[in-house]
């Protein structure tokens, strides 16, 4: 869900402002600048993953007054790239997105905050956790952190998202459960198969691209 309105103000507004920009400045201080620099092919994956990103969130519905649903593809991102490079570019894709009129720019951050860095930051956790407990198994990389991580960072946005409507009073929480929290399990299964679909074809076709998964651990030593 996105803003596309400037529909919170006050507090919350500036405690989005302070979270997404922190966080914003850790993924930028992290990034592997040296890696980004010297690698030409990571370099045309970053920055064909942005502008596909921005030509992916032109696809959205339309709900309660002021928000806006899309596909976010961060978990994907997240895979290819880890946490850092994903945040930076989900918020290169957003900047294109608001500079084309499609997102408000009062609600910026916010939209940095509950669509990149809670779903980015959710999704780089399950991958941490699936490596820490459980054996290397290409199915379960894949259905664990590309279809589940996908579908509970859309859920994890989507409710961050009405947690900060409510809390803020924009919309009453009957309204926010009727129009919104009910069908965040319809919009987190079709995320979760995008990302899922995603990264099947390139665990297969072209496993390099993504920096996060090993091809000789889950593939070759199985």
């Amino acid at each position: 869900m996105n803003l596309t309105s400037d529909i919170i103000t006050g507090f919350w507004f500036w405690f989005a402002q302070a979270g997404y920009f922190l966080l914003l400045g850790m993924a930028i201080w992290t990034a592997p600048w040296s890696t980004l620099v010297s690698n030409r092919q990571l370099q045309h994956l970053f920055l064909g993953t942005t502008v596909g990103l921005v030509v992916l969130w032109q696809l959205r519905a339309g709900i309660t007054p002021g928000l806006g649903i899309h596909f976010l593809g961060v978990t994907v991102l997240t895979l290819m790239f880890g946490w850092n490079l994903a945040i930076l570019s989900a918020s290169m894709a957003l900047l294109g997105t608001t500079l084309m009129g499609q997102e408000s720019w009062h609600g910026f951050a916010v939209n940095g905050l509950c669509t990149i860095v809670i779903p980015a930051l959710l999704s780089y956790l399950i991958l941490r956790q699936v490596e820490a407990r459980l054996p290397p198994n290409f199915f379960v990389y894949l259905f664990l952190c590309a279809f589940l991580g996908a579908g509970a960072a859309t859920l994890a946005g989507g409710l961050s998202m009405g947690f900060l409507l409510w809390i803020d009073d924009v919309y009453s929480g009957e309204k926010i459960y009727r129009e919104y929290i009910q069908i965040l399990p319809l919009i987190a299964f079709p995320e979760g198969l995008l990302n899922g679909i995603i990264m099947t074809g390139m665990m297969v076709f072209y496993p390099d691209w993504i920096r996060t998964f090993d091809a000789k651990k889950y593939i070759d030593d199985q």
